[in-house]
């Protein structure tokens, strides 16, 4: 089990709670409150320094060095979640991601996750950014 509190330099406060039994999916669950209604990118980046926003926590973690997709597609960024969806600025999270894990040399504890002002183009816009 990981946690992270979400705070940012916004009103976008939440609590993200990671779990995974044995080498199975992980089940991210949680609940982030003053977004914009909509969809708002969710992402895993390489390194656990938010000093500075997105600049110090990097790219999207990638060890693999594979091409940004959505967390549906078999090529993507270990970091890829998709999307999260706010409605009257709160946005419920419950994701089950067979590529992230919580162990080993690839695990997302003690990296930074990010929520995106904007929608994740999952890879099809050609959007860097996303």
């Amino acid at each position: 089990k990981a946690g992270c509190v979400m705070k940012g330099s916004s009103e976008v406060t939440g609590v993200v709670r990671f779990e995974q039994e044995e080498d199975g999916p992980v089940t991210v669950t949680g609940q982030i409150t003053g977004l914009t209604d909509g969809k708002h990118g969710f992402h895993i980046h390489t390194y656990g320094d938010n000093t500075n926003g997105c600049v110090s926590a990097g790219p999207h973690f990638n060890p693999q060095g594979k091409t940004h997709g959505g967390p549906d597609d078999e090529v993507r960024h270990v970091g890829d979640l998709g999307n999260i969806t706010s409605a009257a600025g709160v946005a419920d999270i419950n994701i089950k991601d067979k590529l992230i894990c919580l162990t080993g040399e690839h695990s997302i504890v003690g990296r930074t996750a990010v929520v995106h002002e904007k929608e994740d183009d999952l890879g099809k816009g050609g959007d860097n950014e996303s």
